[in-house]
């Protein structure tokens, strides 16, 4: 379970490993009663959270060389758009980027670039993880009643 998620949200990985999969596993799990929600859905949360931190943190350290780099050289537009929604909308941007299946491993990467702060990055990813999993637990459940 946590690393379905993990890999889901990892920085590189998460574009080729689908959430489906994640989906898919939990809910199995949870209607052959092998797993219960109380199991599954915090080891999700952990390999989530792990893999959004993992992100952030290999921003922080390619940020300052990040921007001198010919891929951020030839997207220098996209790229300061994206950082100054990232400072302007810091908070909304970890929290709607956790949830969103297209940018999930992407967002922490580009706010770890950005230099936004360790402690409100962590404590922000904690309360969009913990959504993210209710979320999951929610579709979990939903699909179990609809398989019966």
């Amino acid at each position: 379970m946590p690393l379905l998620a993990f890999l889901e949200a990892c920085p590189g990985v998460g574009l080729f490993v689908s959430g489906i999969v994640l989906l898919s596993v939990c809910t199995l799990l949870y209607a052959e009663q092998i797993l219960s929600l109380w199991i599954m859905l915090p080891l999700a949360f952990c390999g989530a959270c792990i893999a959004d931190h993992l992100g952030y943190y290999m921003g922080r350290w390619v940020g300052p060389k990040f921007h001198q780099s010919n891929f951020a050289q030839k997207r220098v537009d996209v790229l300061q758009r994206a950082e100054r929604f990232i400072r302007q909308y810091g908070a909304y941007s970890v929290v709607l980027g956790r949830l969103i299946t297209a940018v999930r491993s992407k967002v922490p990467l580009l706010v770890g670039v950005s230099g936004f702060g360790r402690l409100r990055f962590t404590l922000l990813d904690i309360f969009a993880c913990a959504i993210w999993s209710a979320g999951l637990g929610l579709l979990v459940v939903g699909l179990d009643h609809l398989l019966l």
